[in-house]
C-alpha cells in the first residue's frame, strides 16, 4: 500500500499497512483543489489524524477554508468505521486540525476524506469549485466566434427552425451539419427535415436547446454549460456529438461525490459512460462509500438494470478479494 494517496474528484484516500501501536506516518502528498496536502497520524493512547496544505507560497497566501468529513476504518474482511462530524476549518499548517479516535483497530487502516468544500480565505472567501454563475465563457473570443455569435442571435442568413417543447429557435443547417452526423443526415437526405427545414427537439426546453445551439456554434458559457450539463448529455448522444458527449462526461467525472455518486451512476448507465462508470465504482467500493449509505443503495437498487446490478456484484467482488478476476 506504502504512503501513495488515490484521489477522485473531491475525495481523496489512504491505505496504510502494518501500522503499530506506538507510531507515526505520513502520506505522500495529494492534489485537491488548488493545494497539495498530506495527512500524518500519531499512535499512542489515541488515534490521531492530522489534515494539512503543504507548506507553499499558494497556501501562505491563499490558505483553503475546507468543510470536509474524514473517516477511518480498518481494511479487513468485516470493516468497521469512524466517522468525523462535519468540519470547518481554516487549514494553514500541521496543527490546524487534529482528530483524535478512540479506536483498537492495529494492523492495516484505510482513511480517507471527502471535501465538501474548499475556498480561499482572504478578504473575500471564494470557493475553488465555481458555481453554476459569474464564471467566463469556455468559448474562444475571437472574431469568428464572434461573428458566429452574432449569426445565431441575430438569425443572420438562417434556413432552419427548431422546435422545442416550449418555443422555437432559428439556426444553420450548415454549422449543425458540420457538427452532428445525425443533423448532416437530416438535411442531406430526402427526409422531411430536408423539405420543411423544421425539426423537431421536443425533449429539451428552449433555455436547454438554446444552450446546444451556444455549443455547436462555440459560444457557450461555463455558467450554462454546468447548468444544462444533463440536457446536453442527453442531446449529445441522440445527435452523436461526439466532443459534446466527452465534455460533459469529464465534467461529471470531475463533480463526483458520495451524495450524486448513484444519479451519476444511472447517467454513466444510461449513456454508456465508461470512465464515468469506473469512477462511481471506485468511489461506491474502493472508496467504501457503498457502507455510509446502505438505505440509498437498497432503494437504487430496486429500480436499477439488472445488468448493472450484476456489474455492480462483480466489482464488489473484485475489491473484497483481488484474487478474483
Amino acid at each position: 500500500m506504502g504512503d501513495k494517496v488515490e484521489t477522485l474528484g473531491r475525495l481523496a484516500q489512504w491505505k496504510i499497512d502494518n501500522f503499530g501501536l506506538c507510531s507515526y506516518k505520513k502520506s505522500d502528498p495529494f492534489k485537491v483543489g488548488i493545494w497539495n496536502w498530506y495527512f500524518s497520524i500519531v499512535r499512542n493512547k489515541y488515534f490521531f489524524i492530522h489534515l494539512f496544505p503543504e507548506p507553499s507560497t499558494v497556501s501562505k497566501n491563499q490558505p483553503p477554508f475546507a468543510r470536509f468529513i474524514l473517516r477511518v476504518s480498518n481494511a479487513g474482511s468485516s470493516r468497521s468505521f469512524h466517522i468525523s462530524p462535519v468540519q470547518e476549518k481554516l487549514l494553514r499548517s500541521h496543527d490546524d486540525f487534529v482528530w483524535p479516535v478512540e479506536t483498537t483497530f492495529v494492523g492495516r487502516y484505510i482513511i480517507d476524506v471527502e471535501f465538501l468544500d474548499l475556498k480561499i480565505n482572504g478578504e473575500e472567501t471564494s470557493s475553488v469549485w465555481p458555481p453554476d454563475e459569474n464564471v467566463q465563457s469556455i468559448a474562444s473570443q475571437s472574431s469568428s466566434i464572434r461573428g458566429l455569435s452574432r449569426m445565431l442571435e441575430e438569425a443572420i442568413h438562417a434556413d432552419l427552425t427548431i422546435i422545442t417543447a416550449d418555443g422555437s429557435l432559428r439556426a444553420h443547417k450548415a454549422v449543425l451539419s458540420a457538427s452532428s452526423p445525425v443533423f448532416q443526415s437530416m438535411f442531406h437526405h430526402n427526409l422531411k427535415e430536408k423539405e420543411s427545414s423544421t425539426i423537431h427537439i421536443e425533449d429539451m426546453s428552449l433555455e436547454s436547446c438554446t444552450v446546444l445551439l451556444s455549443f455547436l456554434y462555440g459560444t457557450i458559457k461555463k455558467k450554462d454549460f454546468l447548468k444544462h450539463r444533463l440536457a446536453l448529455l442527453g442531446a449529445a448522444n441522440k445527435y452523436d456529438i461526439g466532443g459534446l458527449k466527452d465534455i460533459c462526461e469529464e465534467s461529471l467525472l470531475e463533480g463526483l461525490h458520495s451524495r450524486n455518486v448513484l444519479d451519476m451512476l444511472n447517467e454513466a448507465w444510461l449513456y454508456q459512460l465508461l470512465k464515468l462508470k469506473k469512477g462511481c465504482f471506485v468511489l461506491l467500493f474502493e472508496f467504501g462509500k457503498v457502507h455510509d449509505m446502505k438505505d440509498e443503495m437498497n432503494n437504487f437498487l430496486q429500480h436499477a438494470d439488472r445488468e448493472l446490478m450484476v456489474e455492480m456484484f462483480q466489482e464488489l467482488l473484485s475489491v473484497s478479494n483481488p484474487c478474483i478476476s
